[in-house]
Protein backbone atom coordinates (compact mmCIF):
# COMPACT_ATOMS: atom_id res chain seq x y z
CA UNK A 1 0.00 0.00 0.00
CA UNK A 2 1.17 3.17 -1.08
CA UNK A 3 0.88 6.40 1.57
CA UNK A 4 1.38 9.77 1.88
CA UNK A 5 1.52 12.53 4.68
CA UNK A 6 -0.62 16.12 3.83
CA UNK A 7 1.67 18.49 5.58
CA UNK A 8 -0.10 20.09 9.03
CA UNK A 9 -1.76 23.30 8.47
CA UNK A 10 -2.56 22.27 4.55
CA UNK A 11 -6.41 23.96 3.58
CA UNK A 12 -8.72 21.18 2.86
CA UNK A 13 -8.84 20.51 -0.64
CA UNK A 14 -9.27 17.28 -2.51
CA UNK A 15 -7.19 14.19 -2.76
CA UNK A 16 -6.57 13.82 -6.76
CA UNK A 17 -5.74 17.86 -6.21
CA UNK A 18 -2.98 17.46 -3.66
CA UNK A 19 -1.43 14.32 -4.83
CA UNK A 20 -1.12 15.79 -8.38
CA UNK A 21 -0.18 19.06 -7.13
CA UNK A 22 2.86 17.63 -4.85
CA UNK A 23 4.10 15.29 -7.90
CA UNK A 24 2.81 12.44 -6.44
CA UNK A 25 0.53 10.44 -9.19
CA UNK A 26 0.32 11.06 -13.25
CA UNK A 27 -3.53 11.97 -14.73
CA UNK A 28 -3.12 8.10 -15.66
CA UNK A 29 -2.18 6.69 -12.89
CA UNK A 30 -4.92 8.91 -10.95
CA UNK A 31 -7.48 7.02 -13.12
CA UNK A 32 -6.01 3.71 -12.27
CA UNK A 33 -6.58 4.30 -9.05
CA UNK A 34 -10.45 5.73 -9.79
CA UNK A 35 -11.38 2.30 -11.34
CA UNK A 36 -9.31 -0.14 -10.65
CA UNK A 37 -7.81 0.67 -7.05
CA UNK A 38 -9.05 1.16 -4.02
CA UNK A 39 -8.24 5.29 -2.05
CA UNK A 40 -8.07 5.20 1.66
CA UNK A 41 -7.93 8.31 3.95
CA UNK A 42 -6.56 7.61 7.20
CA UNK A 43 -6.98 4.16 6.56
CA UNK A 44 -10.83 4.43 5.60
CA UNK A 45 -12.19 3.29 1.92
CA UNK A 46 -13.36 6.64 0.29
CA UNK A 47 -14.38 7.33 -3.06
CA UNK A 48 -11.42 8.69 -5.15
CA UNK A 49 -13.89 11.35 -7.17
CA UNK A 50 -15.20 13.07 -4.06
CA UNK A 51 -12.12 12.35 -1.08
CA UNK A 52 -10.93 15.78 0.22
CA UNK A 53 -8.13 15.89 2.34
CA UNK A 54 -6.46 18.56 5.25
CA UNK A 55 -3.69 18.77 7.32
CA UNK A 56 -2.26 15.53 8.80
CA UNK A 57 -4.45 13.39 6.88
CA UNK A 58 -2.66 10.39 5.58
CA UNK A 59 -3.47 9.09 2.14
CA UNK A 60 -2.91 5.74 0.62
CA UNK A 61 -3.86 3.68 -2.30
CA UNK A 62 -4.12 0.15 -3.58
CA UNK A 63 -3.24 -0.94 -6.96
CA UNK A 64 -3.49 -4.30 -8.23
CA UNK A 65 0.17 -4.98 -10.24
CA UNK A 66 -1.31 -6.55 -13.46
CA UNK A 67 1.48 -7.62 -16.01
CA UNK A 68 1.44 -9.38 -19.01
CA UNK A 69 5.26 -9.68 -19.49
CA UNK A 70 6.66 -13.40 -19.98
CA UNK A 71 9.11 -14.21 -17.24
CA UNK A 72 12.43 -15.03 -18.62
CA UNK A 73 14.97 -16.79 -16.64
CA UNK A 74 18.21 -15.19 -17.25
CA UNK A 75 21.02 -13.99 -14.71
CA UNK A 76 20.01 -10.31 -13.00
CA UNK A 77 22.70 -8.03 -11.44
CA UNK A 78 21.18 -6.67 -8.77
CA UNK A 79 23.24 -3.88 -7.04
CA UNK A 80 20.13 -2.13 -4.65
CA UNK A 81 16.55 -2.74 -3.59
CA UNK A 82 14.12 -1.81 -1.35
CA UNK A 83 10.19 -1.82 -1.22
CA UNK A 84 10.08 0.49 -3.63
CA UNK A 85 13.15 0.47 -6.02
CA UNK A 86 15.52 -1.96 -7.66
CA UNK A 87 19.14 -0.66 -9.81
CA UNK A 88 20.48 -3.39 -12.16
CA UNK A 89 24.08 -3.37 -13.79
CA UNK A 90 22.55 -3.59 -16.97
CA UNK A 91 24.73 -5.97 -19.28
CA UNK A 92 25.89 -5.45 -23.14
CA UNK A 93 23.52 -6.74 -25.80
CA UNK A 94 20.30 -6.57 -23.30
CA UNK A 95 17.12 -4.54 -24.07
CA UNK A 96 15.63 -2.84 -21.38
CA UNK A 97 11.45 -3.70 -23.21
CA UNK A 98 10.26 -5.98 -25.58
CA UNK A 99 10.36 -4.34 -29.03
CA UNK A 100 8.17 -6.90 -30.47
CA UNK A 101 5.44 -9.75 -29.40
CA UNK A 102 7.91 -12.33 -29.95
CA UNK A 103 10.81 -11.22 -27.77
CA UNK A 104 10.89 -12.59 -24.36
CA UNK A 105 14.76 -11.94 -22.93
CA UNK A 106 14.75 -8.19 -22.28
CA UNK A 107 15.61 -6.57 -19.15
CA UNK A 108 11.70 -6.14 -18.18
CA UNK A 109 11.22 -10.05 -18.85
CA UNK A 110 13.83 -10.88 -16.13
CA UNK A 111 12.67 -8.90 -13.77
CA UNK A 112 9.43 -10.32 -13.68
CA UNK A 113 10.99 -13.75 -13.08
CA UNK A 114 13.11 -12.50 -10.46
CA UNK A 115 9.79 -10.92 -9.01
CA UNK A 116 8.05 -14.16 -9.47
CA UNK A 117 10.44 -16.31 -7.42
CA UNK A 118 10.97 -13.71 -4.78
CA UNK A 119 7.73 -13.87 -3.97
CA UNK A 120 7.03 -9.94 -5.10
CA UNK A 121 3.65 -8.67 -6.68
CA UNK A 122 5.19 -5.59 -7.38
CA UNK A 123 5.57 -3.97 -11.14
CA UNK A 124 8.41 -2.96 -13.71
CA UNK A 125 8.81 0.51 -14.42
CA UNK A 126 12.23 1.37 -15.29
CA UNK A 127 12.48 5.16 -15.11
CA UNK A 128 14.93 5.97 -18.02
CA UNK A 129 16.45 3.63 -20.79
CA UNK A 130 19.77 2.70 -21.75
CA UNK A 131 20.64 1.74 -25.47
CA UNK A 132 21.42 -2.04 -26.39
CA UNK A 133 25.27 -1.55 -26.21
CA UNK A 134 25.83 0.87 -23.51
CA UNK A 135 26.34 -0.91 -20.16
CA UNK A 136 25.91 0.25 -16.65
CA UNK A 137 23.30 1.36 -14.15
CA UNK A 138 19.30 1.30 -14.82
CA UNK A 139 17.06 2.40 -11.87
CA UNK A 140 13.23 0.15 -11.88
CA UNK A 141 10.43 1.30 -10.25
CA UNK A 142 8.28 -0.82 -8.34
CA UNK A 143 5.16 1.00 -9.05
CA UNK A 144 4.11 3.51 -11.52
CA UNK A 145 3.93 6.80 -8.93
CA UNK A 146 7.78 6.04 -7.98
CA UNK A 147 8.33 6.08 -12.11
CA UNK A 148 6.92 9.10 -12.03
CA UNK A 149 8.06 10.96 -9.28
CA UNK A 150 11.63 10.26 -10.38
CA UNK A 151 10.95 11.56 -14.31
CA UNK A 152 9.04 14.57 -13.46
CA UNK A 153 12.38 16.69 -14.33
CA UNK A 154 16.07 15.35 -15.71
CA UNK A 155 17.51 16.82 -12.77
CA UNK A 156 15.78 14.52 -10.15
CA UNK A 157 18.61 11.79 -10.96
CA UNK A 158 22.47 12.92 -11.66
CA UNK A 159 23.74 10.60 -13.88
CA UNK A 160 27.30 10.07 -14.84
CA UNK A 161 29.19 7.23 -17.04
CA UNK A 162 32.74 6.83 -18.21
CA UNK A 163 33.49 6.69 -21.61
CA UNK A 164 36.44 5.87 -23.81
CA UNK A 165 36.64 7.96 -26.92
CA UNK A 166 38.67 8.88 -30.23
CA UNK A 167 41.76 11.29 -29.53
CA UNK A 168 41.92 13.46 -26.51
CA UNK A 169 38.98 16.09 -26.66
CA UNK A 170 40.28 20.09 -25.75
CA UNK A 171 39.68 21.74 -23.89
CA UNK A 172 40.45 18.27 -21.15
CA UNK A 173 37.28 19.70 -19.43
CA UNK A 174 33.87 21.39 -20.79
CA UNK A 175 30.48 21.88 -21.06
CA UNK A 176 28.58 20.68 -24.88
CA UNK A 177 25.49 22.56 -25.68
CA UNK A 178 24.43 21.04 -28.79
CA UNK A 179 20.44 20.81 -29.93
CA UNK A 180 19.85 16.92 -30.83
CA UNK A 181 16.98 16.32 -33.46
CA UNK A 182 16.52 12.91 -35.86
CA UNK A 183 18.89 12.40 -38.84
CA UNK A 184 16.13 12.70 -41.85
CA UNK A 185 17.32 9.72 -43.83
CA UNK A 186 17.06 7.92 -40.87
CA UNK A 187 15.07 6.13 -37.87
CA UNK A 188 18.19 5.27 -35.69
CA UNK A 189 20.09 7.97 -36.00
CA UNK A 190 20.81 11.20 -34.40
CA UNK A 191 22.51 13.94 -35.27
CA UNK A 192 23.20 18.23 -34.04
CA UNK A 193 20.71 20.48 -35.37
CA UNK A 194 19.58 23.71 -34.40
CA UNK A 195 15.77 22.57 -34.60
CA UNK A 196 16.06 20.20 -32.23
CA UNK A 197 15.82 19.40 -28.52
CA UNK A 198 18.02 21.21 -26.22
CA UNK A 199 21.05 18.82 -25.21
CA UNK A 200 23.68 19.74 -22.53
CA UNK A 201 26.30 17.17 -21.18
CA UNK A 202 29.10 17.89 -19.20
CA UNK A 203 33.30 16.07 -20.14
CA UNK A 204 36.51 15.83 -18.21
CA UNK A 205 39.31 13.67 -19.58
CA UNK A 206 40.57 11.73 -16.44
CA UNK A 207 43.12 9.89 -18.64
CA UNK A 208 44.88 10.61 -21.76
CA UNK A 209 46.19 8.20 -24.54
CA UNK A 210 47.78 8.76 -28.02
CA UNK A 211 44.97 7.02 -29.65
CA UNK A 212 42.28 7.47 -27.41
CA UNK A 213 41.27 8.72 -23.69
CA UNK A 214 38.65 8.10 -21.02
CA UNK A 215 36.31 10.57 -20.32
CA UNK A 216 33.74 11.15 -17.36
CA UNK A 217 30.50 12.40 -18.56
CA UNK A 218 27.34 13.64 -16.63
CA UNK A 219 24.36 14.20 -18.41
CA UNK A 220 22.12 17.73 -17.61
CA UNK A 221 19.38 16.40 -20.41
CA UNK A 222 18.77 12.90 -21.69
CA UNK A 223 17.52 13.21 -25.42
CA UNK A 224 18.11 9.35 -27.39
CA UNK A 225 22.21 8.99 -28.23
CA UNK A 226 23.08 12.05 -26.24
CA UNK A 227 26.80 11.10 -25.33
CA UNK A 228 27.31 8.94 -28.51
CA UNK A 229 26.66 12.44 -30.73
CA UNK A 230 27.88 15.13 -28.50
CA UNK A 231 31.45 13.61 -28.71
CA UNK A 232 31.33 12.51 -32.37
CA UNK A 233 29.92 16.69 -32.68
CA UNK A 234 33.42 17.58 -31.77
CA UNK A 235 35.47 14.93 -33.35
CA UNK A 236 35.87 12.27 -30.84
CA UNK A 237 33.46 9.24 -31.12
CA UNK A 238 33.43 6.90 -28.73
CA UNK A 239 35.70 3.70 -29.93
CA UNK A 240 33.07 0.90 -31.24
CA UNK A 241 30.43 3.53 -31.78
CA UNK A 242 30.33 2.69 -35.94
CA UNK A 243 26.77 4.51 -35.84
CA UNK A 244 28.95 7.57 -35.53
CA UNK A 245 32.20 6.99 -36.77
CA UNK A 246 33.98 5.39 -34.10
CA UNK A 247 35.91 2.39 -35.11
CA UNK A 248 35.39 -1.09 -33.92
CA UNK A 249 38.80 -2.13 -33.95
CA UNK A 250 39.54 -2.21 -30.14
CA UNK A 251 35.72 -2.67 -28.53
CA UNK A 252 33.01 -4.22 -31.03
CA UNK A 253 30.19 -2.16 -28.99
CA UNK A 254 30.45 1.73 -28.24
CA UNK A 255 32.68 2.18 -25.21
CA UNK A 256 30.18 3.79 -22.74
CA UNK A 257 29.11 2.83 -19.25
CA UNK A 258 26.73 4.21 -16.79
CA UNK A 259 28.80 3.58 -14.01
CA UNK A 260 26.72 6.31 -11.06
CA UNK A 261 23.56 7.63 -9.68
CA UNK A 262 22.64 10.29 -7.51
CA UNK A 263 19.21 11.11 -6.53
CA UNK A 264 16.40 11.62 -3.35
CA UNK A 265 14.83 8.25 -2.27
CA UNK A 266 11.10 9.48 -3.55
CA UNK A 267 9.73 7.68 -0.92
CA UNK A 268 12.45 7.72 2.08
CA UNK A 269 13.89 11.23 0.93
CA UNK A 270 17.29 9.26 2.07
CA UNK A 271 19.91 10.36 -0.73
CA UNK A 272 20.79 7.62 -2.94
CA UNK A 273 24.42 7.57 -4.15
CA UNK A 274 25.31 4.31 -6.01
CA UNK A 275 28.01 3.32 -8.04
CA UNK A 276 29.74 0.40 -10.06
CA UNK A 277 33.19 -0.51 -11.91
CA UNK A 278 33.92 -0.61 -15.12
CA UNK A 279 32.63 -3.73 -17.39
CA UNK A 280 35.79 -5.68 -18.35
CA UNK A 281 36.18 -4.74 -22.25
CA UNK A 282 36.34 -0.99 -21.23
CA UNK A 283 38.89 -1.67 -18.48
CA UNK A 284 41.38 -3.89 -20.64
CA UNK A 285 41.45 0.13 -22.82
CA UNK A 286 41.58 2.28 -19.63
Amino acid sequence: MIKFTVPNGHERQKARYFLAAHGKVSTNLWKKIKWQGQLFINSQPVQAASATVTGGDIISYELAAKSKIIPCDKPLDIVYEDDWLLIINKPCQQIIHPTHKTIHDTLVNIVANYYIHSGQQVGCHPVYRLDRNTTGLVIIAKQPQIQYSLTTSHDKIQRFYHAIVTGCPSPKEAMIALSIGRKPTSIIERMVRNDGQPALTHYRVIRQGRLYSHVQLKLYTGRTHQIRVHMAAIGHPLLGDDLYGGSRELIKRQALHAYRVIFKHPIENKRIDISIPLPSDMAALS
